[in-house]
């Protein structure tokens, strides 16, 4: 029997709230995978689409070739068979591709359904533990927790494959690649030198990829270097998406102790994503203010806004589950959230923490 069960210790509301906090978190980052999949998703539709357009233009020049093998040389011949074997080869594993990502996208929103009912259901449990005995409640909040590790173990897993079919898979083809250009030196320099620029391109992508899947895991520069100078990557990639993104700092930067940078930063990142995503907005200000006793950030954007009290009263449905981070987050920091936002006129974002 456990300590709780004997001594008749109600479940802790903190613990829940701890609870919903990590189930909160692996949605989010479920969408993040999920926007990242699905942008592969359109990439690879539109290659695949483009390689069958290759491939039958090749078809019919091998076609002709074969009927009229009597006026072409033998390279000629090999080569246009060469074309077509490798486009048919590139195509099917092309479309292989687009079926893993389509099959992964579905896996990623049965486990969000799956999340999101775990989520209401603590809601129920913390109702029910003060009507029900001590031990009964315990023992579905234990319940609770081994479906939330089970939850982060596959996400773990998750984060494995897409290591493994992103930069690894890339890092193979470049290794391909390479052998490749080997055997080319000595039989035509020129070649190598136009297939060096698209190795180039390869290894620029990896790693692209593997520095934006490490971002995206933990900002290495939120350890090095601090709050701000990682911000600055954040409004920075933000500008690239085609909105206008400004940072100010007010105040002596500084390091934060403890938890509160990555708290405060993942506040920042999920308020311009919702800006990004829902707000629609063009322009998002970001301003964080340092004091001798306290750090706040404001962030606002000029997107279509919502009604607030709305929003808020369809938190305990698991709906605006950005919004529901941002408060869990601040209040496990023992910090103050507040937002502010009016349909048509943006949204407002204030965090602040007591040092």
């Amino acid at each position: 029997m456990s300590v709780a069960a004997e001594t008749g210790r109600p479940v802790n509301p903190s613990a829940l709230s701890g609870i919903r906090f990590l189930i909160t978190k692996r949605i989010e980052d479920l969408d993040a995978t999920s926007a990242r999949l699905e942008a592969r998703q359109v990439d690879a539709a539109e290659r695949r689409d483009q390689l069958r357009d290759r491939l039958e233009e090749a078809e019919v020049a091998w076609n002709h070739v074969l009927k009229n093998l009597e006026r072409f040389a033998a390279d000629d011949i090999d080569t246009q068979f060469r074309l077509v074997s490798s486009t048919r080869a590139d195509l099917a594993s092309l479309e292989e591709r687009v079926r893993d990502i389509t099959g992964r996208a579905a896996d990623i929103h049965h486990e969000q359904e799956v999340l999101r009912q775990l989520h209401r259901s603590l809601d129920d449990l913390a109702a029910s533990a003060v009507s029900q005995s001590p031990v009964g409640g315990t023992a579905r909040l234990r319940n609770t927790s081994r479906q939330v590790f089970q939850i982060i173990e596959e996400e773990r897993m998750r984060i494995a494959r897409d290591m493994h079919d992103g930069p690894a898979q890339s890092m193979a083809n470049l290794v391909l690649q390479a052998e490749i250009l080997e055997r080319l030196i000595s039989r035509d320099p020129q070649l190598v030198v136009h297939e060096l620029a698209d190795f180039k391109d390869g290894v620029r992508g990896v790693l692209d990829d593997t520095r934006r899947l490490i971002f995206d895991l933990r900002p290495m520069t939120l350890d090095d270097l601090g709050l701000v100078p990682t911000l600055r990557k954040l409004t920075k990639d933000y500008e690239r998406s085609g909105i206008t993104t400004t940072l100010r700092v007010i105040g002596e930067e500084a390091r934060l102790p403890g938890s509160l940078e990555p708290t405060l930063f993942r506040i920042i990142q999920e308020a311009l994503t919702n800006a990004k995503k829902h707000a629609r907005a063009k322009n998002v200000e970001v301003v964080v203010a340092f004091q001798s006793q306290r750090v706040s950030a404001i962030i606002r954007d000029d997107g279509v806004g919502f009604d607030v009290a709305t929003a808020e009263a369809r938190l305990e449905t698991g709906k605006h589950l950005g919004m529901i981070s941002m408060r869990e987050r601040a209040e496990l920091e023992k910090g103050r959230l507040e937002i502010r936002s009016q349909i048509g006129k943006g949204t407002e974002i204030r965090v602040s923490f007591e040092l």
